[in-house]
């Protein structure tokens, strides 16, 4: 089976920039980020699959997260840059050991496994 460790949240101003990291034990197909502010569902940030360079983002993030990735390590970045105060919340990194078609990656029932979550929150 997966498992996940999430690291990289922390307290940064509006404009600041983290790097989260998510490293996968096991064999995994694709990776994906969500995010939960308190009193809110659970919201898609961004997703990547391992085989191709295919890549997606919610348009609330798009143009200033990134995703990578590091094959030998199997681990999974979200670089944000440009940070909102909008942004804060509980990020948690997933992974789908299937093949499902990409587009699914968008939502959180596609996947497997979840990380423990990192908070991530950003000051005005």
């Amino acid at each position: 089976q997966v498992q996940l460790v999430e690291s990289g949240g922390g307290l940064v101003q509006a404009g600041g920039s983290l790097r989260l990291s998510c490293a996968a034990s096991g064999r995994t197909y694709a990776m994906g980020w969500f995010r939960q502010a308190p009193g809110k569902e659970r919201e898609f940030v961004a997703a990547g699959i391992w085989s191709g360079r295919t890549t997606y983002y919610a348009d609330s993030v798009k143009g200033r997260f990134t995703i990578s990735r590091d094959n030998a390590k199997k681990t999974m970045y979200l670089q944000m840059n440009s940070l909102k105060p909008e942004d804060t919340a509980v990020y948690y990194c997933a992974a789908e050991t299937g093949t499902k078609i990409g587009p699914s990656l968008l939502i959180g029932s596609s996947y497997d496994y979840w990380g423990q979550g990192t908070q991530v929150t950003v000051s005005s």
